[in-house]
């Protein structure tokens, strides 16, 4: 049994009033009180953040409750475990005996542990002539006892906080996917405004936190993101709502089924009929790619082809994108255009010309690639491949694998220029 309701350190240690607090508060235990100590261990492992204590202390708090002799820390079993340093060395596989020192003290300093010293200062039982302790010196595990209602409630407060910060990460994750893939479906559908802009407020906020955030750090990034979002929506909508009010459905629905070049989807058999009925602005505008076609290829009878085509091969559903878009993308390109300037899309398909000549790419794998995606998105690709040389052993292999992928409908030129926005911006705005 236990002797006495206070006792000080030996040696060299102070006695502190917090000390005295928890023996006072030990010696409070009501006598039919027990807790199981391993169900207790692994709710003090989830309270460990509030407690103040690590790892290693745990491992070391571990190893004293495997001397305690039963499963149930209880007033009447006696709550003093002795064991030495060495033991508790062997039973921690093998961590240093002074490093042991040092988490014990980091135990009774949070309130764990209670120091019952002998004269010596040397840890050890006495027993009687029955063999029952009758009184021992070490390390009690009262405290653990006293407060085993506190320690439950801590992890509860700590397993319902992890459950907030996942419930915000998820969150996050979500509205990070629904701005990223909304500013890039509107590049892709050549929705004017600031959308570089706004890619770089999305990544500034996203690179803005820290490693290990808080749960107001979470909850303030997702507002902010919630709220950029919403912006970003309400762009798209009002694009929506005026191209509706301009009777143009039927494009929009014609659109969006084309606006996918992931979609392995076959159309309808009679899609080309209906592309015959463009409105008359769409008419211009193929009219204008059939002209710049003309100008960049030079294989016989291409031009009755481009006639009985249309001016272009959708073959694999890809769109252009606004020549400014492509410029800022791939600015190496300038340097190769007429007298070093690129003003419209013929002097960017001439650049390409002299671009694909340079890196070695047959004039056949660029005529069949402004065959399979049209004049306008090979000159694109070209610039990009300009851009990316470092990186392509073979630019000519490299189109080659393009141009087939996007016969298959399964290329798509928006994410490389959103890949190469995000590397050429400004370096006071990071885009990546």
């Amino acid at each position: 049994m236990e002797t006495g309701n206070v006792t000080t350190p030996f040696g060299r240690r102070s006695m502190t009033l917090g000390m005295l607090a928890n023996q006072v508060m030990a010696g409070e235990i009501r006598p039919d009180q027990s807790v199981d100590k391993w169900k207790l261990f692994r709710t003090l492992c989830e309270a460990k953040p509030l407690l103040g204590i690590g790892d290693r202390a745990l491992a070391v708090l571990n190893a004293l409750l495997s001397f305690y002799p039963k499963n149930e820390l209880a007033q009447e079993n006696g709550l003093i475990v002795f064991p030495s340093n060495i033991q508790l060395s062997l039973r921690t596989h093998g961590m240093a005996e002074q490093t042991v020192r040092r988490h014990l003290a980091a135990l009774v300093e949070a309130g764990l542990l209670l120091r019952k010293d002998s004269p010596n200062g040397k840890r050890y039982v006495r027993r009687d002539r029955a063999g029952e302790i009758n009184e021992a010196f070490g390390f009690s595990l009262a405290p653990l006892l006293a407060r085993a209602e506190e320690i439950e409630q801590l992890a509860a407060e700590v397993m319902a906080e992890r459950l907030h910060v996942q419930h915000l990460r998820e969150r996050i994750t979500l509205c990070r996917r629904d701005v990223a893939k909304l500013i890039e479906a509107a590049v892709e559908e050549q929705i004017p405004g600031d959308w570089q802009g706004l890619y770089g407020e999305f990544r500034d906020l996203i690179e803005g936190l820290p490693r290990s955030p808080t749960a107001a750090q979470l909850e303030l990034l997702l507002h902010e993101l919630e709220v950029l979002r919403a912006d970003i929506l309400n762009r798209l909508e009002t694009r929506i709502k005026s191209t509706k009010q301009r009777g143009n459905a039927n494009y929009i629905e014609r659109h969006i089924q084309n606006s996918n070049p992931e979609s392995t989807i076959e159309l309808e058999p009679g899609f080309e009929t209906k592309q015959g009925a463009m409105a008359e602005q769409d008419k211009g505008r193929e009219a204008e790619t059939l002209e710049e076609g003309r100008a960049e290829t030079t294989r016989p009878g291409r031009q009755e082809e481009s006639r009985q085509s249309g001016g272009r091969n959708d073959g694999g559903g890809l769109k252009s994108f606004p020549l400014g878009l492509v410029l800022q993308a791939c600015p190496e390109i300038l340097a190769y255009g007429p007298g070093g300037a690129i003003r419209n899309w013929r002097d960017l398909m001439t650049a390409a010309v002299a671009v694909r000549s340079m890196l070695g790419v047959s004039p056949s794998a660029y005529e069949e690639a402004a065959n399979v995606m049209g004049p306008e998105n090979a000159a694109t690709v070209m610039a990009c491949i300009l851009e990316r040389g470092g990186h392509i052993n073979s630019a000519g292999g490299y189109l080659r694998g393009l141009t087939r992928r996007s016969e298959k409908g399964e290329f798509a030129i928006g994410p490389m220029l959103m890949a190469l926005l995000r590397a050429n911006a400004p370096a006071g705005r990071k885009v990546g």
